[in-house]
């Protein structure tokens, strides 16, 4: 067959896995089955037929909208589709004349990305089965396709591969509990005696509300406060410390489950908030990632990554006036190794020249 036959076929494939990614990216976080039930509108629960499951036509022909009840369908159905099409076929392109397995498994490799990017956009996590289903993937494909890691030998590849999970994976710890150690905390200044209410989903400080969800990352993440006043619904303290985590809540020498005191109100001029510098996700999601690209993409990637998140965070808070509470550093790992990927003959060219 010609070799643009394959390119053509390689995006129809792409657009034909980007509907099925569509199903991962709204089904995975909520735990529901990518199986069953089949394809249906999330508005009126439509079955939807097979002829109008085509992708990118359907979307088009229906203009974004629900034949049956007429709601809104998403363009990100559509963007993922197009998406997913556009990065099988660069995989061709790219590597397909060279050694179509690579652009195979490389295909399979930026579904990957692009189903946790989109997750983490908006749901801030990437489901262990991208990232431990991702790194027993590349593992297990560097064993049939030893040129993924620019090598003949299985035995090698596999070595590179491992190498790439450990030293990826391990970099990424150590990155977080470096962070940890030296930001893990974010004190925030009050007004004199301002009034700070804990409901049983969230914080209200003086001027916004916070979930827990964006505040407790793990177990051991602590909110403190030294308050003048402290009353809850049977009680009240006065000049106490209180120490507040997912599973216990202190106040003075005072233990309670959190579950317990549904409503908490205080009056402080300080808070004490913990702070991530990054995820565990991102640290298994970085093993995914060496699994595929070695030890070399796996340290770009952070690196480079690193540098798009900075440029990232710097444009949003000249766009908003304001930074962001909470952003996903997945995506910006995800575009990091898309660049390694289809630029390291370059980066390593020019790293020989040195």
């Amino acid at each position: 067959m010609p070799f643009h036959f394959w390119s053509v076929t390689f995006f129809v494939l792409g657009c034909m896995v980007g509907s099925f990614l569509n199903v991962c990216i709204h089904r995975m976080p909520r735990d529901l089955s990518i199986v069953s039930p089949p394809s249906h509108c999330p508005h009126c629960k439509y079955s939807i037929p097979f002829y109008l499951n085509v992708p990118l036509v359907t979307w088009l022909m229906l203009h974004g909208k629900c034949r049956n009840c007429g709601a809104p369908i998403s363009m990100r159905y559509f963007l993922v589709e197009l998406l997913t099409g556009v990065a099988f076929l660069g995989c061709w392109l790219a590597f397909g004349m060279y050694h179509p397995g690579m652009a195979l498994v490389y295909s399979i490799f930026l579904a990957g990305l692009i189903t946790a990017t989109f997750i983490d956009f908006e749901h801030y996590i990437i489901p262990d089965e991208i990232t431990y289903g991702g790194a027993v993937a590349g593992f297990g494909f560097s064993l049939f396709v030893p040129a993924m890691h620019d090598t003949t030998a299985a035995g090698e590849s596999l070595a590179l591969s491992l190498l790439g999970i450990l030293g990826g994976s391990g970099i990424v710890y150590g990155v977080l509990r470096l962070g940890k150690l030296l930001f893990g905390r974010q004190q925030l200044t009050l007004p004199t005696e301002s009034l700070i209410v804990f409901t049983e989903n969230s914080l209200h400080l003086p001027d916004e509300e916070i979930p827990y969800e964006e505040i407790f990352y793990r177990k051991s993440d602590t909110i403190v406060v030294v308050a003048r006043r402290i009353e809850l619904i049977d009680r009240c303290y006065v000049e106490a410390k209180v120490r507040l985590s997912p599973d216990r809540l202190q106040i003075g020498e005072d233990r309670f489950s959190p579950e317990e005191v549904p409503h908490m109100e205080m009056l402080t001029s300080t808070i004490v908030l913990p702070r991530e510098a990054m995820g565990l996700g991102d640290v298994k999601f970085m093993a995914a990632i060496g699994a595929f690209l070695g030890w070399q993409g796996a340290l770009f990637s952070l690196m480079a990554s690193s540098l798009i998140g900075a440029v990232a965070g710097i444009s949003l808070m000249l766009l908003r006036h304001r930074a962001s509470s909470r952003v996903p550093y997945g995506p910006y790992l995800a575009l990091a190794a898309v660049i390694w990927l289809f630029g390291r003959h370059y980066f390593m060219t020019l790293l020989a020249q040195r």
